[in-house]
């Protein structure tokens, strides 16, 4: 059976999460014959109360990619660094060539909370990483896909990007830029063949959407329980989706399936309306 990636190159950022979007979608693009490339910033999180190394999750990520067959590499990778992108693109083209799939999935929560509690530098972390790093990294790609003829983009947005969300501060504003620069990317670069488009989760059962429960939880005071009810009572299908139903959307905005889609910013949210 034809893979729908064989032989093409994808990059995914924030991809060492064990919950994460970025992991999912590492997955299902080598499922599909990708050489992928899994990359995250350099340090550890904390998971179940211990703090693991994100160097060592990325290789997980890889063994678990080989181990099923599949071809991929980890590097550490902070978006906010020019250098480090120069560097980690130097070394993709030395083993498998030019990116053809870039999957702008890392993210931050800085500044997240209600406006007026919003501290300047917690909004310039946001910017830098929710918008610069993808801004930088699509200028270091595009030139290498306009040589390959094309090759597609895929932001990971978010529904707070598509309408208002209180106590989201930052994040649903940094969102909000990202959107409308997939769209700028769309129209510049599509007479060379590369298409850019926005996968917007609502409430996925990430590693990032389980902190989001516990702050809100502990800012009005209620059980977890109780907020995890109250969120999910906005949602049609009453509950968070997982980080497989993203990765699918990923794979056909990016695959040949989309091949005539570019620009959209496309809601995968059960049913969660975006707001105003």
């Amino acid at each position: 059976m034809t893979q729908e990636f064989s032989g093409k190159v994808a990059l995914v950022t924030g991809a060492s999460a064990p919950n994460g979007i970025g992991r999912a979608t590492c997955l299902r693009l080598a499922a599909e014959g990708a050489h992928v490339v899994v990359t995250d910033i350099a340090g550890s999180m904390n998971i179940n109360g211990t703090e693991v190394s994100r160097t060592n999750l990325l290789n997980g990520v890889v063994s678990e990619i080989v181990a099923n067959g599949g071809t991929a590499m980890s590097a550490e990778l902070d978006v906010t660094k020019i250098d480090q992108i120069e560097l980690c693109l130097k070394d993709v083209e030395a083993q498998f060539g030019n990116v053809d799939v870039l999957v702008n999935n890392a993210g931050s929560l800085a500044g997240a909370g209600p406006f007026l509690a919003g501290r300047p530098e917690d909004w310039q972390v946001s910017f830098d990483v929710n918008i610069l790093g993808p801004m930088t990294l699509c200028q270091a790609v595009i030139p290498g896909m306009q040589a390959k003829g094309g090759g597609s983009i895929v932001n990971i947005g978010s529904i707070g990007g598509l309408g208002g969300r209180a106590a989201f501060g930052a994040y649903s504003t940094m969102k909000h830029a990202l959107t409308g620069m997939t769209k700028t990317i769309a129209v510049e670069f599509g007479p060379d063949g590369i298409r850019c488009n926005a996968v917007c989760p609502g409430y996925i059962a990430t590693d990032m959407h389980a902190a989001s429960n516990v702050r809100l939880a502990t800012a009005v005071g209620v059980s977890l329980e109780d907020m995890k009810t109250q969120r999910y009572e906005a949602v049609a299908l009453r509950d968070a989706g997982q980080p497989e139903d993203i990765a699918e959307a990923v794979l056909y905005l990016a695959g040949p399936r989309g091949a005539y889609v570019t620009g959209i910013n496309f809601p995968v949210t059960g049913g969660l309306s975006a707001g105003i």
